[in-house]
């Protein structure tokens, strides 16, 4: 019985995706829910699995073919033998067709050196070795970097974007965490870190002005009472953005578990389309990179992001007493860009301010004052 492997379901905001590579082919015995083939979306990557023993009779869609929901992939006989189809197995696969990314193109200087190192079977000089060197790579970008930098220059092409920057006091946070840190990891098996604060800290400051975790569409602004969080974690892909649902609503080991897990199945490629869908606000540390000041883009149709940076001990003067002490204090650099269309400057001003509050006396967060 031969039966079609089709596309899987995706989501409403994904509507199509890149056949990525084959994990077997036509003319190869295959067992039930062995990974075929896998997807590349605009967001994840997905497995497409065999729904049942048999032989690959048939691969209709090349490395690199664009496909859509429900479009068939490829054809197993369930009643077949490997041995019944070797006419249908394909010449072997050219390296730049397994692994593109590892395509090298030699530029012209580079390949008549090589040609005439070939012929005379000499050993490379320093002038010629020098022009090997000199290699020149092409790769097309993949599916997420492409539709990254779509609703980047969208964020820029449509939102009037600006960004305010504010400086926390640390010194607070961290005397908690090393204070608790010990207790927090035996209790709920998972560090207590800065993530869970910046959370809490910018719900709090989301319920007093709720402009800020508002989107646009069109001429009309969506209101949302709740607070599903997107923190934005690096992959080998690129930037990807899961959402926390209900920040509001889960506990500081509830925030640190998620973003623990997720930041280890985004590098392993495991993150869901659901998991990734929605959010009405952002947080991106660029922190742990080391930056210590940017200006974040904005992640549409949401009206703000909160960026985080790395935390640096500086001179301040403590109280804002011009009199007072100068003292050396952890500080962070934070910064707010927000869609000036429908938040105006002191509103922006004001949640940042707030948020500066919860974290330079991080009780309140827990009092939820």
């Amino acid at each position: 019985m031969l039966i079609e492997i089709k596309t899987p379901e995706m989501s409403e905001s994904v509507q199509s995706g890149s056949l990525l590579v084959w994990r077997k082919q036509a003319g190869e015995r295959v067992l039930r829910d062995e990974t075929l083939a896998e997807l590349e979306t605009d967001k994840v990557i997905l497995e497409v699995a065999a729904p049942a023993d048999g032989v690959l009779a048939e691969i209709r869609v090349p490395v690199g073919g664009e496909v859509k929901a429900g479009e068939v992939l490829a054809v197993i006989d369930t009643e077949a033998s490997a041995a019944l189809h070797p006419d249908l197995a394909p010449a072997p696969l050219a390296a730049a067709q397994l692994a593109p990314e590892k395509a090298t193109v030699l530029s012209p200087a580079a390949r008549r050196a090589e040609a005439a190192h070939g012929a005379s079977g000499c050993p490379p000089c320093p002038p010629c070795a020098e022009s090997l060197e000199r290699n020149e790579r092409r790769v097309q970008m993949s599916r997420l970097r492409q539709r990254i930098a779509e609703r980047l220059k969208e964020a820029q092409n449509t939102a009037a974007m600006l960004t305010t920057f504010n400086e926390v006091n640390m010194q607070p946070v961290m005397d908690l965490r090393a204070r608790y840190q010990e207790r927090f990891q035996k209790e709920h098996a998972v560090k207590l870190g800065f993530m869970s604060f910046f959370t809490k800290a910018v719900c709090q400051a989301l319920k007093t002005y709720p402009l800020v975790n508002a989107s646009t569409d069109g001429r009309d602004i969506i209101y949302h009472d709740y607070y599903d969080i997107g923190v934005a974690v690096s992959s080998e892909r690129g930037l990807v953005v899961p959402i926390l649902r209900n920040a509001d609503r889960l506990s500081f080991a509830e925030i640190e578990k998620q973003i623990a897990d997720f930041g280890r199945r985004a590098s392993s490629l495991e993150l869901t389309l659901e998991e990734m869908a929605g959010g009405t606000f952002t947080l991106s540390n660029g922190g742990v990179f080391g930056s210590l000041l940017s200006t974040p883009i904005l992640n549409p149709p949401q009206s703000a992001v909160l960026g985080l940076h790395k935390i640096q001990n500086r001179p301040i003067a403590e109280d804002g007493k011009s009199d007072g002490p100068v003292v050396i204090r952890p500080m962070m650099y934070v910064a707010l860009s927000y869609d000036h269309r429908i938040i105006d400057g002191r509103e922006a001003v004001s949640f940042l301010s707030a948020v500066k509050d919860a974290l330079e006396d991080p009780a309140r967060l827990l009092l939820e004052l």
